[in-house]
């Protein structure tokens, strides 16, 4: 793409690595150029936090707000109630409202530390929810004013219908209504906010162009669509999953040092290019830190990881974190940061099992997983190599915290409990 923006959002975007496509580029660098944009990412609140791979979305807002244009995120409130299809072999799982409603509060403590909602001045960020108009629809009008404008042989054509219908795995019609509705969401934010612009990652650019379609039919409105790449890793796995499970940006569902941990451990390759993407750090300086090889590169990683856990969970735990690995790692200590699993004297009368305990803390998913991992040497119980599956553990054993460590990269406390 050789289009040199003016307006200073789309120069970061483009310049730091977060454009996959643009419904038309000129007209939107226009519009951002003359004046305040208001622009929306919709979130289903599917879990009670969102994970790494939603965080190029949320530094695309956090961008947005610095440039001086009107973020609104959208929880999915309504179409989480449906689910989208995008790109899924299987139908989600259906969620009361209680378990929504409990999800996006969980959903905007995490909003809360990168957008301020709080400002006085013009480009003050919104945060909407999607049932407050979708939850009201009379049926039969929806169809009537909205449904008319929607072809189905047209709807079939895009590629997340299209590749779930070719391995033909059933699609509900409750699923294929979720474009209709994530269309209608974008006209709705756009009669009441004057919302310009839909964001969201590269699966969404049916659903995109379906909602600016809409809005041209309905009220003839112009309105535009940017979206961002996939994003893997440089050795192909999905961003923000690991082998042991997502990497949530909630404190309570993954304590910062394992968060921390995750970018530490970023493959070289990535460096430059997580740098751009999610700290705010010049890009020279990005592009000069991903250069480096040999033991500079960890240093990088350290930074990396520092400037996102920072954002995410304040610079106290970045510090905090980093001092721990730092205890762990090149000391061979125990860090007081830690995961820790606290058990009560009654908890180890009969002794417990370093299988268990393993399973316990999170360094296993199974005890078959447990068993598996003493019997190819990665289990280490404090340092030393554990070989013994067997073996139990009781509350003399606990008289001072114990470390397990799985491979040399993921480590736990167990202690007992005061």
């Amino acid at each position: 793409m050789t289009y040199h923006p003016k307006s200073e959002f789309m120069q970061v975007m483009m310049e730091r690595g977060f454009v996959a496509d643009c419904t038309d580029y000129q007209g939107l660098d226009e519009a951002l150029y003359q004046g305040v944009v208001p622009a929306y990412i919709g979130f289903d609140a599917t879990a009670k936090s969102l994970h790494v791979g939603s965080l190029i979305q949320i530094m695309m807002l956090r961008w947005l707000q610095k440039t001086g244009h009107k973020p609104i995120t959208l929880m999915g409130g309504g179409t989480t109630k449906v689910g989208d299809p995008s790109f899924r072999a299987d139908e989600r799982p259906l969620l009361t409202p209680d378990q929504i409603d409990a999800n996006i509060d969980g959903i905007k403590q995490v909003f809360a530390k990168y957008i301020d909602y709080d400002t006085e001045a013009p480009n003050k960020a919104l945060m909407q929810n999607n049932a407050e108009w979708l939850d009201g629809l009379n049926y039969l009008e929806f169809l009537r004013d909205i449904g008319r404008h929607f072809s189905v042989n047209r709807m079939l054509s895009f590629e997340s219908v299209k590749s779930r219908l070719d391995r033909e795995q059933s699609l509900s019609f409750l699923e294929f209504n979720y474009m209709i509705l994530q269309a209608y969401d974008f006209l709705e934010l756009n009669r009441r906010y004057g919302c310009l612009l839909q964001m969201g990652g590269s699966d969404q650019w049916g659903n995109i162009v379906n909602g600016i379609d809409l809005t041209r039919r309905v009220i003839d409105h112009e309105v535009f669509g940017l979206t961002t790449p996939l994003l893997t890793t440089s050795d192909g796995k999905k961003m923000g999953k690991t082998a042991d499970g997502a990497i949530w940006l909630n404190a309570d569902m993954r304590s910062p040092y394992e968060f921390w941990q995750f970018w530490r451990n970023t493959t070289d390759a990535d460096v430059g290019r997580f740098l751009k993407l999610y700290t705010e750090l010049p890009v020279e300086e990005c592009e000069r830190l991903g250069a480096l090889e040999g033991s500079e590169i960890n240093e990088a990683k350290v930074i990396l990881a520092n400037e996102v856990t920072t954002l995410c969970h304040g610079a106290e735990a970045a510090k905090t974190a980093e001092a721990t690995a730092r205890e762990v790692f090149e000391k061979g200590g125990v860090g007081d940061d830690l995961p820790t699993v606290e058990l009560s004297a009654a908890d180890l009368a009969d002794g417990v099992s370093i299988v268990q305990l393993f399973v316990k803390t999170g360094l296993a998913k199974s005890g078959k997983d447990a068993k598996r991992l003493i019997k190819e040497n990665g289990a280490r119980l404090n340092d030393e190599e554990l070989t013994d599956a067997g073996l139990l553990i009781d509350a003399a054993a606990l008289a001072a915290p114990i470390k397990l460590s799985a491979g040399k990269k993921r480590h736990a406390l167990v202690k007992l409990a005061e």
